[in-house]
């Protein structure tokens, strides 16, 4: 059996969903990914997200087709200068209970982050993920250094799988460990040709469209999960 059928097997199985509605703009985006973790999502972190939206006079913070971001990186920067002024927004949770700090102080480090590396929208984000490896390492990296990461990395792992396009694949160390027990040693790249190539098999197999999104989602769950 190829690789691309062994591995296309094993994600027919995670039954992969296409993506719904999705946050419009990198703010939201960061904003989920920081307070996702280890936080109830639909009673806490949704409404979170669309109380900072709704500062901005956003009232309606998702999309299904992306156009403009509606509030760019800088623009959350410049409303909220420091931690304090995006906890009355939002709360006050500690990115741990022991040694942690703010998750709107987290919030903050990763725009500013962002923004230095000229990363400051969502369609800066898309071309960011399609370009060169490099320059996504290194930012990803400076990422990390952002109290509050999470095991393997899980919380930048979110946040590039909400800014992603559906047709791309960046594969974190999720699905690179997922992937490794099926092809050990597996590396990025060939990650991204395989996961590209199943989501064309699964196409045809099923009978209706699956993205390499959906695809790396359906695995990044998964492995999450374990």
């Amino acid at each position: 059996m190829s690789a691309v059928s062994e591995i296309g097997d094993a994600v027919a199985a995670l039954q992969p969903q296409p993506r719904g509605n999705r946050w419009s703009s990198l703010s939201y985006c960061v904003l989920d990914a920081v307070w996702s973790l280890n936080t109830r999502y639909y009673s806490v972190v949704v409404p979170l997200v669309e109380r900072v939206a709704a500062a901005f006079g956003d009232t309606k913070p998702t999309t299904h087709v992306l156009q403009t971001d509606p509030v760019p990186l800088p623009m959350l920067l410049a409303r909220y200068p420091d931690a304090r002024t995006l906890t009355n927004d939002t709360n006050a949770q500690l990115t741990s209970s022991r040694g942690g700090i703010l998750r709107s102080e987290a919030v903050l480090r990763y725009a500013r982050i962002l923004v230095e590396h000229e990363i400051s929208d969502l369609a800066a984000a898309q071309d960011l993920l399609a370009g060169p490896d490099g320059r996504w390492r290194n930012i990803d990296a400076s990422l990390s250094a952002v109290p509050g990461d999470g095991r393997f990395g899980i919380r930048r792992g979110y946040l590039w799988m909400l800014c992603g396009n559906d047709d791309l694949v960046k594969p974190d160390r999720m699905v690179l460990r997922w992937l490794s027990r099926l092809r050990p040693g597996v590396g990025a790249d060939e990650a991204r040709r395989l996961l590209t190539e199943v989501a064309a098999e699964l196409t045809d197999r099923l009978g209706r469209p699956v993205t390499p999104w959906m695809v790396d989602h359906a695995i990044w769950l998964e492995e999450r999960a374990r």
